[in-house]
């Protein structure tokens, strides 16, 4: 009597045997024929164009942000996940999990609805009442700023503090 576990054994190696067979038996022009296609698409492609959409800094404060929240959701899970913690302490970890998630989704919006109205790259870092922008242009415009501020106060009932730096 053949077990489950020798028959699945039996089938993929015959499953390999077949293939190594028909990769062994394949005529070598095949595998020449793809490679000079290979080549010559890139060598007839020479004209090559790199954009860079967003600023190496703004990509660089994001990145510091995320692994900073990202430490601290992980310190949070951790406290829900122990058995030792109170009910009240996995509770404060759930609400601040959740205040850091919507805290996130709320800079996007915010740096979603700049870049739709102003076209303008920034990043959005909220801080309780204090709102930090940073945005990529080289004209510091006083105007332009100020509109800015007015469409982020926009979104909260309460007065906020928002700075706005301009960067390069």
């Amino acid at each position: 009597m053949i077990k489950k576990q020798n028959l699945w054994f039996l089938t993929l190696f015959s499953l390999v045997l077949v293939l190594s067979v028909y990769y062994i038996t394949m005529p070598n022009e095949l595998f020449m024929v793809n490679e000079n296609k290979d080549n010559t698409s890139l060598n007839d492609n020479k004209k090559v164009s790199a954009e860079i959409k967003e600023s190496e800094l703004i990509v660089t404060m994001r990145v510091n942000l995320e692994e900073e929240r990202t430490k601290e959701m992980d310190n949070l899970k951790t406290t829900l996940m122990n058995e030792e913690s109170t009910s009240e302490e996995k509770n404060n970890a759930y609400e601040q999990i959740k205040y850091i998630t919507n805290l996130s989704v709320q800079e996007e919006n915010l740096e979603n609805k700049i870049k739709k109205e102003f076209n303008i790259d920034c990043f959005i870092k909220i801080d309780n009442n204090q709102i930090k922008v940073v945005a990529v242009k080289e004209n510091h415009d006083a105007k332009l700023a100020n509109n800015i501020m007015k469409s982020i106060q926009k979104e909260f009932p309460n007065k906020v503090s928002i700075s706005i730096t301009f960067e390069k």
